[in-house]
């Protein structure tokens, strides 16, 4: 369905006699269109700036404001010289009405009386012109939109590939210095450059993997390998990859969890979203504790990720599960948006739900919610 059918389309009739309104509107009354009347100019004027018209059919001879006067009033001012105008008139053609009419900017001029089939077709065109004018509005909107996200992605990629690159060439020329003035480093502090590197690495790797699943699920082949496993040992497993990062934020990172859930899931994607969930946590949660959760409810498991931070705004938490979106927080968070993306795609592939549950200044709560086989308590 295009966007111009899911909204009515306005019509102007202008008549001083309402005999000849209600005639005129039982015409061409459809649905999906709303017709409006006015008696005089004046008041078709008003209708005018306060509604988008398809069409305006105006009586010539009326009283104070005849129709080829409201005409060219229309002519004259941006918001209404758009609208097509059909002049309906009474007084025979050897008056040259219709001359003066095309000379105001009428497209037609009709006679009366008037043939039922003829004004339908004319009204039916000009409603569905404007119909398709609203649908290539919208579309270049749309195109407009996409070319911005299209730029914002670019930038926000070479900001993230950026810094890990700088980062590993900036320790690759202090390794070249060391090495030419012969003061290697000794095993312990050259496997701490490694483990820097890795990171670095590992950083850019999943950056990359995001835009990859991205564009797979938007073709709907994001690969999902479904196997027997335990979603607590899986829990407890992202728990302890994220505790030195946690320590390094200065955040206590908790798991409160049971000995074992076993569910159906892919193992790999489910501990990318809970890696996702809890980086995030990181990010955003102030360097406060965050608290994990595992609990069956309802032959569901839920598993929460609690953070302590500034929140996110009721009018925020659905948009941030777009692509290339993120939580206003007022600071420079670095990532591209497309965690939480990626995060409800996956749950969703899992036949669950990934929601979230947020007071500002009280810090979110993300919740994965996925389908339990019974006795998995």
């Amino acid at each position: 369905m295009s966007l111009s059918t899911e909204t009515d389309v306005n019509v102007l009739l202008v008549d001083d006699l309402q005999e000849n309104l209600v005639a005129l509107e039982a015409l061409i009354r459809q649905p999906g269109r709303r017709i409006h009347t006015a008696r005089s100019g004046d008041e078709a004027l008003s209708l005018m700036i306060e509604h988008p018209f398809a069409l305006a059919i105006l009586d010539v001879q009326m009283p104070s404001m005849n129709g080829f006067e409201l005409a060219e009033l229309m002519r004259g001012t941006e918001r209404t010289r758009g609208i097509p105008i059909v002049f309906v008139s009474a007084a025979g053609r050897e008056q040259n009405y219709a001359f003066r009419g095309y000379e105001s900017g009428a497209v037609d001029f009709l006679y009366k009386p008037l043939d039922p089939h003829a004004v339908r077709s004319k009204v039916n065109v000009f409603v569905e012109l404007f119909r398709q004018r609203l649908d290539l509005l919208h579309m270049q909107g749309e195109l407009e939109r996409a070319v911005r996200m299209r730029d914002d992605f670019m930038s926000m990629v070479s900001h993230e590939l950026r810094n890990p690159l700088n980062t590993l060439f900036l320790q690759a020329q202090l390794r070249k210095r060391m090495a030419a003035a012969g003061r290697l480093p000794d095993a312990a502090a050259f496997g701490q450059l490694v483990q820097r590197d890795e990171q670095q690495i590992r950083s850019m790797i999943r950056l990359l993997d995001d835009i990859i699943d991205v564009s797979r699920s938007r073709t709907g082949q994001l690969a999902m390998s479904y196997a027997p496993m335990d979603l607590a040992a899986l829990a407890r497993r992202a728990v302890e990859a994220m505790d030195e990062p946690a320590r390094a934020a200065g955040v206590a990172l908790s798991l409160d969890a049971p000995a074992s859930i076993p569910l159906v899931g892919d193992e790999v994607r489910l501990e990318q979203v809970i890696t996702n969930l809890l980086t995030n946590a990181l990010r955003y949660g102030r360097s406060r504790p965050v608290a994990v959760t595992l609990r069956v409810d309802g032959g569901e498991a839920a598993l929460s990720v609690r953070d302590h931070g500034d929140g996110i705004d009721p009018a925020d938490q659905e948009r941030i599960f777009g692509q290339f979106e993120r939580a206003e927080s007022g600071r420079d968070v670095p990532g591209l948006g497309l965690g939480l993306f990626i995060s409800r795609q996956i749950v969703l592939a899992h036949g669950g739900r990934l929601e979230v549950h947020s007071t500002r200044g009280d810090g979110a709560e993300f919740i994965i919610r996925l389908p339990s086989p019974p006795g998995g308590a």
